[in-house]
């Protein structure tokens, strides 16, 4: 995993993402949020604040410790994934929302995101530990993830027909890369995968199902419509897992770390597909039911 394609190719590739999530942005996406702050607050609340302790209470459960918890909770500090907007479209969320929430989550991660991981380490690993997230780390994931965004917002306000034709393109070519991406991970750590995956499968599972559950749940307990319930579910559930890779091999340099992520990577994609289904069906059926009493 300390390869060239680990130590060049995967922070570009998490950055080919960025950039083609900024093509498809504008300031506006940020008015959003402070015009109805309500949904993304909650959903921020649940990402930050709620998901953490689920996933502390997972690892718990699962026994895990050291280097693999402090995995567990890398991850689940880690930003909405972009393919959590693909997820929303397919289920009737607000996919607005959920670029909005993508954006201003990558943002905040900059700063909670070392939080979580430097208390994970010192609970599960020590205070001696030495894969600790120094300031020039974050400067590192501040670059990976925000830089490719802003980016990709000044190409599209510049060429904004360029940039919307060149959407799916950027879309289909960083689904390729970090798909291999992942493979290469498994691969390379296909002996640590193998003698942890008992415990790491059901664990990244249930974390998956949690996070949708809580993203979608939560809102609605609130009053938030189902809409914009159904963008905060897939923000929530959908982790960003190649983010959480690239943080854990090229700035932390340590390739174990980036196992529960590896492994979430490849399972999520079973309950968020089931969530955006039954999501969607449940939005149809609620759409027929207002078009009859009308």
């Amino acid at each position: 995993m300390s390869s060239t394609l680990f130590t060049l190719g995967l922070p570009l590739a998490l950055g080919l993402v960025m950039f083609g999530l900024g093509l498809s942005m504008t300031a506006g996406d940020f008015g959003r949020v402070i015009r109805f702050p309500k949904p993304a607050l909650i959903s921020l609340a649940c990402q930050i604040v709620v998901l953490p302790l689920i996933c502390l209470g997972l690892v718990k459960v699962f026994g895990l410790g050291g280097v693999l918890a402090v995995g567990m909770m890398l991850l689940v500090a880690s930003p909405g994934g972009s393919s959590a907007n693909l997820f929303s479209h397919l289920a009737g969320g607000n996919v607005a929302l959920n670029i909005t929430l993508t954006a201003v989550n990558s943002v905040l991660s900059v700063f909670t995101l070392p939080i979580v991981v430097s208390l994970s380490i010192a609970h599960f690993i020590g205070d001696n530990a030495s894969i600790g997230l120094q300031f020039g780390k974050v400067l590192q994931v501040f670059a990976i993830v925000l830089i490719p965004v802003a980016i990709g917002m000044t190409v599209r306000g510049r060429f904004p027909g360029w940039a919307q034709r060149m959407q799916k393109t950027v879309k289909v070519g960083s689904t390729a890369v970090l798909a291999l991406v992942i493979l290469a991970a498994v691969v390379s750590q296909f002996d640590v995968l193998r003698d942890n995956l008992a415990t790491l499968g059901p664990a990244a599972l249930l974390l998956s199902v949690l996070s949708l559950g809580v993203g979608y749940v939560v809102p609605r307990l609130f009053g938030v419509t189902r809409g914009d319930s159904t963008a905060s579910a897939m923000e929530v559930g959908i982790h960003n897992a190649t983010l959480a890779i690239a943080v854990a091999v090229s700035v932390l340099g340590n390739e174990t770390l980036a196992l529960p992520a590896a492994v979430y990577g490849v399972l999520m994609y079973l309950p968020a597909s089931i969530a955006a289904y039954l999501l969607a069906r449940a939005g149809r059926t609620a759409n027929s039911r207002r078009a009859e009493l009308v």
